[in-house]
């Protein structure tokens, strides 16, 4: 146990010290929160534990973080009739992008989480955002993967494991949501 606490420290001690990183989390703070300002919304989609991590961002910003306000309009690609009927009819590889058609609007914010950067149905869905003008935020691990270079903003983290990632991949969205926060009170 030892072990994988160290692992988890050193991995957010390399994410740390690189400072474009740590500073890339108040930029996207800021588009946000200016994306909010001007009506647009958060999507947020990826497989697996990433689905969920992708749920529970958009439920602090529906939600409530740290501080009563109004609740902003974030939607996680989670809803398994949409997965299946999409999955069934045009194949698992168009399940999010057909969501990014059917709920994006140029001036949303489309995060996309993947521990590889290789999964078809992110990459898919980036593809369908940016030809609507939806801005693009990618939450990635290992080297990328076909993901890396093709979003606004991306992390790719600096963890080995997919649990490694993950954890480093929420205390990012976290923050993004502490400086949403921030951002729509004004500080």
């Amino acid at each position: 146990m030892r072990r994988s606490l160290q692992q988890a420290r050193d991995a957010l001690d390399r994410l740390l010290a690189d400072a474009d990183a740590v500073e890339r989390i108040a930029r996207v703070a800021a588009l946000v929160a200016e994306r909010f300002g001007a009506g647009g919304k958060v999507l947020a989609c990826g497989n697996g534990g990433s689905a969920c991590d992708a749920m529970h961002f958009c439920e602090e910003l529906t939600g409530r973080f740290r501080h009563d306000r109004p609740a902003l309009p974030a939607i996680a690609c989670v809803d398994p009739g949409h997965i299946t009927c999409t999955a069934n009819d045009y194949g698992y590889e168009r399940v999010f992008s057909r969501w990014v058609e059917a709920l994006g609007r140029e001036g949303d914010v489309l995060f996309v989480l993947s521990t590889s950067g290789n999964s078809e149905n992110v990459v898919r869905a980036v593809e369908a955002a940016r030809e609507r003008g939806i801005s693009t935020v990618a939450l990635l691990g290992g080297d990328g993967g076909r993901l890396r270079g093709r979003c606004d903003l991306e992390w790719i983290v600096p963890a080995d494991t997919s649990d490694r990632i993950q954890e480093l991949h929420m205390l990012i969205l976290h923050c993004i949501v502490e400086g949403v926060e921030r951002a729509l009170a004004g500080e």
